[in-house]
């Protein structure tokens, strides 16, 4: 049978291996490894090719310092399928926090200040619509604050600590296994069970921000780089909930990030 070749998985390799076209090998191109595989062309030559249609061919040539390293005869995942991470982000965190205590504020501009009122450090999506950055003094946007009626708090880190704790305590409710990554966001292993993850998400949103008043984005992946990568698309698109569990998505949404953010 032959073996399918997806992210995080283990392969195993026949170091002295008979090629023949179609094999999926490990070749080495200069001082290059790649999993590619081999096609034999009727007039000899050789290619090696993607399994992602995106990637064009590589033409191997006389002159390149080309060798089959090994033959690919199985793969054996590393991860296991019944468990994905998700990871939590509460969305813009200091500023949803101010906005529970104070629900005039929604869908005003706001912005949370450093120690001494020094520089912004938080800013709700109003603000960020009117150009204020991350990290801008408070001096340079005074007549921003003013003239847009920006509401402007000083850092309560004793308040965004005991909303931290509200929001870790609710993960709980949904994982065993929390990994409290910062004072915002957090990774929780997912039972999949066959479920929807996507709506597994969307349930972790809804009850998040009944029991605290907070709203998040959740990124759902078979690794905590993905998940994390998930969650960055679920907070630019705005969607909520973003699942990377296959392959060709992976690379689109990769290749995406590259380009865009």
């Amino acid at each position: 049978m032959e073996p399918i070749i997806c992210a995080g998985q283990l392969l195993i390799v026949d170091r002295m291996p008979e090629t023949t076209d179609k094999d999926i090998v490990i070749a080495r191109i200069g001082n290059d490894l790649c999993v590619k595989r081999l096609r034999v062309l009727d007039d000899g030559a050789v290619c090696l090719h993607s399994e992602n249609p995106n990637y064009k061919p590589i033409p191997i040539c006389i002159e390149d310092n080309f060798e089959i390293w090994g033959k690919v005869l199985h793969s054996i995942q590393l991860f296991s399928k019944l468990k994905m991470i998700a990871l939590v982000d509460c969305n813009n965190f200091y500023v949803s926090c101010e906005r529970v205590f104070d629900p005039t504020l929604r869908r005003r501009p706001v912005v949370v200040l450093s120690n001494n009122d020094g520089c912004v450090i938080a800013r709700s999506e109003e603000a960020k619509e009117l150009g204020i950055k991350m990290g801008t003094p408070y001096f340079q946007i005074e007549h921003l604050i003013e003239s847009k009626e920006v509401a402007v708090f000083s850092s309560n880190y004793t308040l965004y600590g005991d909303m931290s704790a509200r929001v870790m305590e609710s993960l709980h409710r949904f994982s065993p296994e929390v990994e409290h990554y910062s004072i915002d966001e957090a990774f929780l292993n997912l039972e999949t069970r066959n479920r929807n993850l996507v709506v597994k998400g969307e349930s972790i949103r809804e009850k998040i921000y009944r029991w605290t008043g907070l709203s998040v984005s959740v990124g759902i992946a078979p690794t905590k780089t993905l998940a994390k990568i998930a969650n960055r698309v679920a907070k630019k698109e705005r969607k909520g909930v973003v699942e990377l569990t296959s392959d060709n998505l992976c690379d689109e949404v990769l290749t995406d990030c590259v380009t865009k953010f």
